[in-house]
């Protein structure tokens, strides 16, 4: 069986074809989230494995696994890593806050948590500004920053062109760069990256 076939089976409650799909997905899920947390803002907080399993498991908390095709599959994946890299900033926020947090002095911390968590989110936060504009943009968004995927393997997975990925990927970029580069102190700046 194909990643599809098995997708649709597990859909239809076959346990074996679950089981059977992980290991076929592994790998590509682990090149997305290495390629993902190469671009991460500061500290790495999650390793490779642990992005891929909490996405999997992201995908698994849904009522159906996404079985239009393998390419569908693997949007669906790069948009799951996207909200835990987002709930990874916001739970790094809030302990940052005091929230059970170990303190520091100034001395021992070298890194300023809440400039990498707020980058992260400000970034989510114009995505779904976006996402309330023109869909298709966030999702190659999704594909090309936080899957790490070509131009060529964006357009596969959304079922584009190349020529229409590279386009929207232009306006894409240069939306962002203009509502994150516009904060109320005029520091803003988009993530590298984009």
């Amino acid at each position: 069986m194909d990643v599809t076939e098995l997708l649709r089976a597990a859909n239809e409650g076959n346990e074996d074809a679950l089981e059977s799909l992980a290991p076929m997905v592994y790998d590509e899920l682990r090149w997305l989230a290495h390629s993902q947390l190469q671009q991460e803002f500061g500290p790495r907080t999650l390793s490779t494995t642990a992005l891929v399993n909490e996405a999997y498991l992201k995908l698994l908390d849904g009522s159906e696994l996404p079985s239009e095709n393998r390419r569908h599959f693997y949007g669906v994946a790069a948009r799951a890593m996207r909200q835990v890299l987002v709930s990874e900033a916001r739970r790094r926020g809030a302990a940052k806050r005091g929230s059970g947090a170990v303190h520091l002095s100034l001395e021992t911390s070298q890194v300023p948590i809440e400039e990498v968590s707020a980058e992260l989110l400000a970034l989510d936060q114009a995505l779904t500004r976006l996402e309330g504009i023109d869909e298709r943009l966030v999702r190659i968004i999704e594909c090309r920053f936080f899957g790490g995927l070509t131009v060529e393997e964006t357009a596969e997975v959304l079922g584009l062109s190349s020529r229409t990925v590279k386009r929207d990927w232009r306006m894409a970029r240069a939306w962002l760069f203009r509502e994150l580069s516009m904060d109320s102190e005029g520091k803003g700046a988009p993530p590298t990256g984009l």
